[in-house]
């Protein structure tokens, strides 16, 4: 059985705590790695070569660092095949999905190149008499990153790309589930010219968690996983006075408004809410059908393409919608939900309790299920599910539909479905979540805007990638200067006045 590794100071490099965790092949349930799992003594050795390396690096002027950017986005798209290879096998994902996760990380990589112009600072020219002043913004030393299963190649990049661009060194803390991709991203990053120490990847569970959070010489952490874990990491990791971010949870709404063409609603709520297996913080796993007949039209447009959906590995290639969740534990939190769905008394228009795959009955896979009538005190509506669930909850109004929205304590993304432009803008203009569709069901800004949640989906005052990235892993310095003036009435240069 293959042993993965840590990657430090540019060398793979063998575990020695003596701890491992399984990594499944999902669509076998079989066990096919081991990832290593550090203890504090590993981690420490990571930040101590990353302390080392990183004034050297922080010293580069930004193009030369983007340079390395540039380079390392051609080596992703020459290996995109391999990176989404990587993460299908274990998290198994399709392969487009896969091959998706590594495009939207290669984006923010690409929007990194321009450090030169976002690191700039300000200028002004006599702020008093001979005195002028500037800022600069300068990297905080080394950061680190936790990131989730579920994208194991983007959610890193998010993170490692514009702390390097700005002159970090960065500790990478992936999911045990799924950490090929990750360590084949750093051996890319160096191939593009970083130098070693700088971007180092350390698998681990809770451990190295806390070493990373209490850490002295580890200045921010950044973070995306569940609630929960986001609100214990972000208090640790303040309490011991780090820069910290951390995404949690979602339970994203989809508004859908009588004048909606349903047609168009139904298939962004096939693909949005069952894509990736529903695996992604981004899903929208709640619809809002504003009125009895949008809903009974709604849902008559949704059965039919929902049993129709392809579940099955992602070695079917094309044919297969979804693939399967990542471990049993997964799959048994998302049937135990459903259960309590029905228990609770929604209704359970489909359902995949009972899919199974020829070949692959060990698998970990969970047919869609699609609920209607179900009501916001059941737990399917204020639980995260990340499963193939849909939820639908009926509203009675468009103010209705638009409380719901609002009340829920989770606030990652929404949308409504309308050809009416007064009610789409009145609903961005009042809903109190981070990211809106209108008429986009998966609202993901480019990587050139931000990423953020509000409420209980984030914790920090700057989001994920565009010009906040830049301000999170960097520390503004603001500069007086005045010199003495030695210029005589009549325009002689005196030296002397300025000895």
């Amino acid at each position: 059985m293959q042993e993965l590794t840590h990657y430090l100071n540019g060398e793979h490099v063998k575990g020695t705590s003596g701890r491992f965790a399984d990594i499944y092949n999902p669509a076998t349930g079989e066990v096919q790695a081991k990832a290593p799992l550090a203890s504090a003594e590993e981690l420490n050795k990571a930040v101590e070569i990353a302390t080392a390396a990183q004034p050297a690096w922080g010293a580069v002027n930004p193009q030369r660092r983007a340079r390395v950017m540039m380079k390392f986005v051609h080596l992703l798209n020459e290996n995109m095949d391999k990176l989404a290879e990587a993460i299908s096998r274990e998290h198994g994902k399709t392969f487009p999905d896969a091959k998706g996760d590594v495009q939207r990380g290669l984006e923010v990589v690409e929007y990194c190149i321009g450090a030169p112009e976002l690191l700039k600072g300000e200028f002004t020219d006599s702020a008093g008499p001979g005195i002028d002043m500037y800022s600069m913004r300068q990297p905080l030393g080394v950061s680190a990153g936790i990131t989730p299963f579920n994208f194991p190649a983007m959610i890193p990049m998010w993170m490692f790309a514009p702390a390097i661009a700005c002159g970090n060194a960065f500790i990478l803390k992936p999911s045990e589930r799924d950490p090929s991709c990750p360590l084949l991203l750093a051996e890319l990053m160096e191939e593009a010219g970083l130098p070693k120490g700088i971007l180092q990847v350390v698998n681990g569970d809770k451990e190295a968690v806390d070493a990373i959070l209490d850490h002295p010489g580890i200045a921010s952490v950044g973070f995306v996983g569940s609630t929960p874990i986001a609100e214990y990491i972000y208090g640790r990791g303040c309490s011991n006075g780090k820069r910290v971010q951390c995404f949690g949870g979602a339970k994203n709404h989809m508004i859908v408004m009588p004048d909606a063409d349903m047609d168009q609603a139904a298939d962004a709520l096939v693909g949005a809410g069952y894509g990736a297996a529903g695996e992604r913080c981004m899903a929208i796993s709640v619809a809002v059908p504003v009125g009895d007949e949008t809903a009974d039209r709604l849902i008559d447009k949704l059965k039919p393409r929902i049993e129709k959906l392809k579940v099955g590995p992602y070695t079917a290639g094309d044919d297969v919608d979804f693939g399967p969740v990542v471990t049993a534990a997964a799959k048994e939190k998302i049937l135990g939900l459903v259960q309590s769905g029905i228990d609770q008394g929604a209704e359970l228009v489909v359902d995949g309790r009972d899919f199974k795959l020829q070949g692959y009955e060990d698998g970990f896979f969970v047919g869609p299920h699609l609920f209607d009538r179900a009501t916001p005190d059941m737990d399917i509506y204020q639980q995260e599910i990340f499963g193939p669930v849909l939820t639908t909850v009926r509203a009675g109004s468009y103010e209705e539909a638009l409380k719901l929205a609002m009340d829920h304590e989770m606030g990652n993304g929404t949308a409504i479905f309308t050809r009416d432009g007064d009610a789409a803008r009145n609903f961005a203009n009042r809903v109190n979540v981070g990211m809106i569709g209108v008429n986009v069901p998966i609202p993901v800004p480019l990587a050139y805007h931000t990423f953020g949640g509000w409420k209980k989906s984030a914790f920090g005052d700057l989001n994920q990638h565009g010009p906040d990235s830049f301000k999170f892993y960097t520390k503004t310095k603001t500069v007086t200067a005045r010199w003495p003036s030695g210029i005589k009435d009549g325009g002689e240069f005196n030296f002397k006045a300025m000895d």
